[in-house]
């Protein structure tokens, strides 16, 4: 493929991904709504690369997708595009189902109604793969693992949000025959990351010297991925996954909440040590749960790896020091998003 449509390019996980696509030298028609969480800051290395056609937009605008999609004539569109913040949905979740259900309905109609048109070899190219969480399966118990034939059962409106667009891209492909694919990853991780996520958040509280809020026990497990791992992963069932199918995206790296921010105070305490001597663990403080916060995730991607020979490249450890060195190596980024409506609030509460 040398031209993506790429709908979200300017968040975490998307620009990330287009950032990787160009460095590949393929062509990027990237569609973001800019909201709180689509940061132009982030594809400042794309300035000026005529490969990476920018344009402000909403996913559920059928006439731009479709105007789009004439003009550049892509042979993958990759949907990013979501609210994404579990403690976001809980305090306004008609956004999430707005964005997530009927914004990708849009998305759909306008992707399948320009698939159709194609001549039939470029027909049989084309593929439109959606990207999902881990959270549509639930919540486990102390064993066992998500697998793609494990049941939906979300459980905050935004996994909920998430699971009805998965059934809609399903619903596509077998109503329509457009060629879908569907990837669920677990917890992402790296540079460019929303500082409303634990590990941005932990690492800006933690310079300024902040208590460290950790949600209930800290026992709560999620499976964690590196960012620039997930985006070759992407890349990887885009090029050959079989259509229709679904792929989990896992880092093999299952972490406490509790381990992954004494992970983090460890680094800087070597990176930027307190002056009095201290060390930053002695900043964590428990905090009440969010309401319906899942105990435990954890992805088998023996599927990815069996058919289509992907790994992750980053252990968590060689992650987590990737990530604390970005942040630490670019405050003006982030600085420039806390000085706009976000300050590290709670959210959801």
């Amino acid at each position: 493929m040398k031209v993506l449509l790429v709908t979200g390019g300017a968040g975490f996980i998307g620009a990330n991904f287009v950032l990787q696509a160009l460095a590949d030298g393929l062509t990027v028609v990237n569609v973001d709504k800019l909201t709180y969480a689509g940061n132009l800051d982030t594809l400042e290395a794309a300035g000026g690369n005529p490969r990476h056609i920018f344009v402000q937009g909403d996913i559920g605008d059928r006439a731009l997708i479709s105007a789009l999609l004439a003009e550049h004539q892509p042979q993958g569109v990759v949907n990013f595009a979501a609210e994404s913040h579990v403690d976001r949905s809980i305090d306004g979740p008609a956004a999430f189902i707005q964005t997530n259900v009927v914004g990708t309905l849009g998305l759909l109609e306008a992707c399948r109604d320009y698939w159709r048109g194609l001549d039939p070899a470029t027909r049989d190219h084309f593929r439109f793969l959606h990207v999902s969480t881990d959270e549509v399966y639930g919540s486990l118990g102390a064993e066992g693992k998500f697998r793609e034939t494990t049941p939906y059962a979300p459980n905050s409106p935004y996994s909920a949000s998430k699971a009805a667009s998965d059934h809609l891209v399903r619903a596509f492909h077998h109503t329509y025959g457009l060629p879908t694919l569907t990837t669920n990853c677990s917890n992402n991780y790296g540079p460019y990351q929303f500082p409303e996520k634990l590990i941005p958040l932990v690492i800006q509280k933690a310079l300024s010297r902040e208590p460290l809020p950790v949600y209930g026990d800290g026992m709560n497990v999620r499976d964690w991925l590196y960012v620039g791992d997930h985006c070759s992963a992407i890349r990887q069932v885009l090029q050959a996954g079989r259509i229709g199918e679904t792929y989990n995206v896992g880092g093999n790296a299952e972490r406490s909440n509790i381990e992954v921010v004494k992970t983090i105070c460890a680094l800087l305490d070597v990176r930027r040590p307190l002056q009095d001597g201290a060390r930053h663990e002695s900043l964590i403080t428990f905090v009440k749960d969010r309401p319906g916060h899942d105990r435990r995730y954890a992805i088998d991607a023996g599927k990815l790896h069996c058919e289509l020979g992907w790994q992750p490249q980053q252990s968590f450890e060689s992650g987590i020091a990737r990530t604390v060195d970005w942040y630490l190596s670019n405050q003006p980024w982030v600085q420039r998003i806390l000085d706009g409506s976000y300050r590290m609030e709670r959210l959801g509460v």
